[in-house]
């Protein structure tokens, strides 16, 4: 088997802190007091992400918080339009002002999080910077080399591969590809770090590389069905440093 060199992360749920968007939004809104299931806002999360994946030429520039904003304006504008009946018609009555409190509500207690998730990983990375070759590989807007640099996390990579930017989502095996080649790096020399077995590690496993699966809920029973793509299980960012390759 060969020596792992090389380390890929995954950015959200993985570098910016333990948890998926759509659960991070969903503590955000009700953070700021609009109670709203996760059924309920994720039509409006995905209409947003969609969105955002089309305008990259709009968001390369943003740091964090303007993408989010950005996001969140989309979000509230289909839940105003579609979403259930109460909380369009509060949205509503709030009129655009009161809309622009509440967006600026989720969206700084969305950015605190991910300011303060973005610092711990910077430790982690810290750690491993001199004993890997590291890249980036994610799903993002266009602006991931704008947010690793805000985030002073850019010196610690040799590639950042923006599906909006390389044009491929993952887990279409060319993006992480596009980042291997980057580093040139081969992929058995590789381990994939995700918080999403079907998007970061099965695409990566048939690709050869070495996968660590970031797993944050609790097991249920002994469903063995993840190790087919995850070779290892972590429940932190911290646990990394601590593989034994």
């Amino acid at each position: 088997m060969a020596t792992i060199t090389a380390l890929l992360f995954d950015f959200g749920g993985t570098l910016d802190g333990p948890a998926h968007w759509l659960d991070r939004f969903l503590s955000s809104y009700r953070a700021a007091g609009i109670e709203i299931s996760r059924a309920d806002l994720d039509p409006a999360f995905e209409h947003a992400t969609r969105i955002g994946y089309g305008a990259t030429r709009i968001v390369a520039c943003f740091g964090m918080t303007d993408l989010v904003r950005f996001l969140v304006g989309h979000q509230f504008e289909y839940l105003r339009k579609s979403g259930p009946v109460p909380l369009a018609a509060m949205l509503g009555d709030a009129g655009a002002a009161g809309r622009h409190r509440f967006v600026e509500h989720v969206t700084n207690a969305f950015a605190r999080e991910t300011t303060a998730g973005l610092a711990h990983s910077r430790e982690v990375i810290g750690t491993l910077e001199g004993r890997f070759k590291m890249g980036v590989v994610s799903n993002f807007y266009g602006n991931l080399d704008a947010v690793l640099a805000e985030a002073k996390l850019d010196r610690f990579f040799d590639a950042a591969a923006d599906s909006s930017r390389v044009g491929i989502f993952k887990p279409a095996a060319a993006i992480f590809e596009a980042a291997l080649k980057k580093m040139h790096c081969a992929p058995e020399s590789t381990a994939m770090i995700g918080d999403s077995l079907t998007k970061d590690c099965a695409p990566a496993h048939k690709l050869g590389m070495r996968t660590v699966w970031l797993r944050t809920e609790p097991r249920c029973g002994d469903d063995a069905s993840w190790r087919d793509t995850a070779d290892i299980t972590i429940r932190s960012i911290d646990e990394v440093a601590q593989i034994q390759w």
